[in-house]
């Protein structure tokens, strides 16, 4: 990647080119993430329609990286991304291989890409921007997928598979963890006084930190306790846990 300078064609604030090479990392993060979990999912002996799936997922993450870093660039941004190499992979943490696959399936795309869905709908919202909005648009349209494909495979994983007994134990045992950590990134204490954002920053995609908080507490009710209570887990009592 090599960030061209321009003149924004709209004027772009320090947080807004902040903001949009942060998702540069994040994304391409993703498909770093995505391709080695499609590794360990032929590893395992999963179904070729999930292998398949994690490979378009990872395909995806880097087009979303790549539109990004065109939208920071657009916003005059000049500077690369920064991302440590060690940050592009997995590690293991215990035996067997399928434990260590239902973590990342629950934390990332259960958890992560359920919430990523209504996040990204909020940020296109009040987009304007156009270089901005074709990003969050295809974004938007791809995260359904990358969520639903969290649920298939976590619905396989605690179904069908043999261990599903042994990974029954693992959610239950590390789920209010996985909710710990989200609330970290998305609402923690005082976010919720923070809810100014000026109009030119909304206008490329970006929203004020309170309203993360809220669509988190949203994501909670409508998505994570009926979605886990159809699999045998109590999420509200995992989230105060």
């Amino acid at each position: 990647m090599t960030a061209k300078k321009r003149a924004p064609k709209h004027e772009a604030s320090d947080s807004v080119r902040g903001e949009w090479l942060r998702r540069v990392e994040a994304e391409y993060r993703s498909a770093a993430i995505t391709q080695h979990l499609g590794l360990w999912l032929l590893q395992i002996g999963a179904s070729p329609d999930l292998v398949k799936l994690a490979m378009r997922i990872a395909s995806d993450e880097v087009a979303h990286a790549d539109l990004s870093f065109r939208c920071y660039g657009a916003a005059g941004g000049e500077s690369l991304p920064h991302i440590p190499r060690e940050t592009l992979e997995l590690s293991r943490t215990s035996d067997p291989l399928e434990l260590d696959v239902l973590r990342v399936v629950v934390d990332v795309f259960c958890i992560g890409e359920t919430i990523a869905v209504p996040l990204f709908k909020n940020l296109r919202e009040h987009c304007t921007v156009s270089v901005a909005k074709r990003v969050l648009d295809r974004v938007l349209r791809d995260e359904v997928r990358h969520r639903d494909f969290g649920w298939t495979a976590l619905t396989w994983l605690l179904e069908e598979h043999p261990l599903q007994e042994q990974l029954r134990a693992v959610v239950a045992a590390e789920l209010p963890l996985f909710f710990r950590r989200i609330r970290g990134t998305y609402a923690p204490p005082g976010v919720a006084d923070i809810d100014a954002i000026s109009p030119k920053d909304r206008a490329w995609g970006l929203m004020a930190p309170a309203r993360y908080g809220a669509v988190v507490t949203r994501t909670l009710e409508r998505d994570w306790v009926p979605r886990f209570k159809k699999l045998g887990f109590d999420a509200r009592a995992a989230w105060g846990g």
